[in-house]
């Protein structure tokens, strides 16, 4: 009886186990995976799915050549889908794209020799890698670099890979193009092959995608003789499958309409807040800092209390824009899809190692508006590829024209500083319906956070941050003359509007779906997230420093000079701190100037402001002059170890600072002229020089 009664108790809770079972499934269990609902809030767990293993990787999926990419805006990434898409169409090859932090390095030394690894690598700061890249420089630069097979550098553990290089770089810094050219030099060493030169694009020129294209010709020839690879007719082959979904509306629960990932999807947003996934923030400030009507500059405070985002002074806000209305309208109509705007889109990849660049099923509208960055440049190769999608033969010659023709594209196109749709609208006014929508997600970069040096200190205001942005508007000359407007400061102007009574705000002509998907930016919200900076304050409160920081340049130097006034009225001994500030007329654009009255008061005969106000006189003044003006002054407080600070355009105003700074170190200490350039050089090594500038 006892072994009946133990049998009906095991049948019993069976039951239970499978009754339970059926009612949670899809809830609790078997619940189809949202590659969106963790990718985003994860940087830097394993996102490349199930393995860290590249050659495992390679091998499950069929692949041949392997694009590596260490990007920080997404312009490295764009090249490395571009070669990998080329590679594929032109020659065969079985090619993905990879995300370096996606994957381990030990096993290099077993990459097989009829395979290829491609290397796309940006260089970041002052020669940094990339935030994606770190791991990888650190590991094949090291001088314990280790691997699977256990061979030492001196035994050339690399001798089978073969390997390509490009490198992103800007010629107006110092360490131009420093990654690919240490990694390079890195994997040689190791007894890699490198195929074709390792190419350099400069952005400090405006010659990146110029030099792009230069590069990878040869490099594709001599590639194709060492792998035995015959060349063929490209023909487009989309990466991603497009399906409208007439079972789904925009009002459905499951559909994106912007949302970055699943839990902004079901309003459950939760950290931590970074490059994957951005936090919600409420603006609580907003003023204009300029005193004329037709230039603006925004002073905006975001509210990041109770989101864990940290920020430390010195350190950049990344802001998540969305596309202006108009323009949104104008891609949407050239393609012929504005009447379908709102039908519903799922995307997925055609190929298993391809990434969908944003969470589906969505609209063709919140992919255009929130997803795509399409005001931004236009390359001659995006332009060949859509010839063959022409609405007439007319139009297909002239794209092919511009495609193969560099100084024809340069004047119709880069100069003029179009963005695709207007390419598009000005070669043929008909629409352009052939054009696969996938061609467009795949050539057009992914919209990307702009990042603004913050403007305050986190010892003053911790949970409060500061942004201080001249919104831009350029005018490009010209039989017909094109308005190029700043994607994300036109942006913080209409939220700025909003927050000041405006119900329909259009600046610039602009307007932008400013509550966000769903109204989920309602009451004057902005997604964001914080980029932590080497830019620094020395730790040491009593040491001197100098700072040299025009226009919005002096954004992060309002943050250094707000923490050491603070730290002076809690009676900290404070260094000497000398300010050189530049901007048109003290009328119309000195930013802060009530604030920098307060900071005097504050910090007393310990702080200094210099200004140059390049509009006031028949003269133009610039901060460099004004540097060079105080050469006693500057000298004597870098003889005390002072840090030096630059902030601002890097292509000329930083470059001459450089170069005035050497030449006062030489003067004032009798040295030779290059013994002084040395010397700041060697001030940079030692970080006691930092720059946070731009191009």
């Amino acid at each position: 009886m006892a072994q009946l009664d133990t049998l009906d108790l095991i049948v019993l809770v069976a039951l239970l186990i499978g009754t339970a079972a059926y009612f949670t499934k899809g809830t609790y269990w078997g619940v189809p995976k949202d590659p969106y609902a963790a990718s985003f809030t994860n940087a830097n767990g394993a996102k490349a799915g199930k393995t860290r293993n590249i050659l495992e990787k390679m091998d499950e999926t069929g692949k041949n050549a392997v694009v590596f990419y260490g990007s920080q805006t997404g312009t490295a990434e764009d090249y490395a889908s571009r070669l990998a898409k080329e590679g594929s169409s032109r020659f065969g090859l079985k090619t993905m794209v990879a995300d370096l932090e996606d994957y381990d390095y030990e096993n290099l030394d077993t990459f097989p020799e009829d395979k290829v690894a491609m290397f796309v690598l940006a260089t970041y700061g002052e020669g940094e890698p990339t935030d994606n890249a770190v791991d990888f420089f650190e590991f094949v630069t090291g001088d314990d670099v280790s691997f699977s097979g256990g061979g030492a550098a001196e035994d050339m553990p690399l001798s089978s890979l073969k390997f390509v290089a490009f490198g992103l770089g800007n010629n107006t810094y110092e360490h131009y193009n420093a990654l690919v050219r240490k990694v390079n030099a890195a994997l040689v060493k190791l007894g890699a092959h490198r195929i074709s030169a390792a190419g350099e694009g400069d952005d400090g020129a405006g010659t990146m995608e110029e030099d792009f294209l230069a590069w990878k010709e040869p490099m594709w020839t001599e590639l194709a003789e060492k792998m035995n690879l015959e060349e063929r007719e490209a023909v487009y082959e989309a990466t991603f499958g497009i399906t409208e979904r007439e079972d789904l509306s925009p009002e459905t629960n499951e559909v994106y309409l912007g949302e970055p990932n699943k839990n902004h999807l079901e309003g459950t947003s939760k950290g931590p807040y970074n490059s994957h996934n951005p936090y919600i923030a409420p603006i609580v400030e907003s003023r204009e800092v300029f005193t004329v009507k037709d230039r603006n500059c925004l002073h905006m405070e975001i509210d990041v209390s109770g989101s864990n985002l940290t920020y430390q002074t010195g350190d950049h806000i990344a802001v998540w824009p969305t596309n202006a209305g108009k323009e949104v309208d104008r891609f949407l109509d050239i393609l012929g899809l504005l009447d379908r705007r709102h039908t519903v889109i799922s995307v997925k990849g055609l190929d298993p190692t391809a990434r969908v660049p944003f969470p589906s099923p969505t609209t063709y509208d919140a992919a255009v508006r929130y997803h795509m960055e399409i005001c931004g440049p236009v390359s001659r190769q995006f332009i060949a590829s859509l010839a063959a999608f022409a609405p007439n033969e007319d139009s297909k010659d002239e794209m092919a024209r511009l495609g193969e023709d560099k100084d024809y594209f340069k004047e119709k196109v880069s100069n003029q500083r179009l963005n695709i749709a207007q390419v598009l609208e000005r070669v043929c006014g008909t629409k352009w319906t052939s054009v696969p929508f996938s061609i467009m997600m795949e050539s057009i970069q992914k919209l990307q956070p702009r990042y603004y040096s913050i403007s305050s200190s986190s010892l003053v205001q911790k949970t409060k941050i500061s942004i201080t942005a001249v919104v831009e508007e350029v005018h490009i000359p010209g039989p017909k003359p094109n308005i190029v407007k700043g994607v994300t400061t036109n942006y913080l102007l209409a939220l700025k509007q909003m927050q000041h009574g405006d119900p329909n705000p259009d600046p610039h002509g602009l307007t932008y779906a400013i509550t966000g998907p769903r109204n989920k930016y309602d009451g004057c919200h902005v997604p964001v997230h914080v980029r932590h900076s080497n830019f620094k304050l020395p730790s040491d409160p009593s040491k001197p420093i100098i700072m040299v920081g025009p226009g919005s340049g002096v954004a992060p130097f309002r943050g250094f000079i707000q923490e050491r006034a603070a730290q002076a009225k809690a009676g900290e001994k404070v260094g000497k701190t000398i300010l050189f500030y530049g901007c048109r007329k003290p009328s119309e654009d000195f930013l802060y100037k009530d604030e920098w009255e307060m900071y005097k008061q504050a910090l007393g005969d310990s702080f200094e402001l210099f200004t140059a106000f390049s509009r006031e006189t028949s003269e133009k003044v610039y901060v460099q002059q004004r540097l060079a003006e105080q050469a006693s002054l500057v000298n004597e407080l870098l003889q005390q170890k002072a840090n030096f600070y630059v902030c601002g355009d890097a292509a000329n105003m930083a470059r001459e600072v450089n170069v005035v700074l050497g030449q006062i170190v030489a003067e004032k200490r009798g040295l030779s002229p290059e013994k002084g350039e040395e010397m700041v050089k060697s001030m940079r090594s030692s970080n006691q020089y930092q720059e946070d500038v731009w191009s």
